[in-house]
């Protein structure tokens, strides 16, 4: 069952809401998807921080370097 979530909007998220309902869409629409492409944004910078630490860890790097060395001998050309 879903949850009923009350806020206060500030001036600025009173604008963006006044846009985004504009067309007739529903408030809660417009906050359902604000938050699952927020959590999408999320999870990317996450993922792109945890590559860029790898990226930049001389030991991993060396490691994936060996790897695939020892994988050379598979290839089929």
């Amino acid at each position: 069952m879903a949850a009923t979530i009350t806020f206060r909007p500030d001036d600025d998220a009173r604008l963006a809401l006044d846009e985004l309902t504009s067309d007739g869409t529903p408030v809660s629409v417009v906050v359902r998807e604000a938050l699952i492409e927020a959590a999408a944004r999320h999870v990317r910078a996450r993922v792109r921080a945890e590559v860029e630490a790898l990226a930049a860890d001389p030991e991993d790097r060396a490691e994936a370097a060996q790897v695939l060395r020892d994988m050379e001998h598979l290839r089929a050309w």
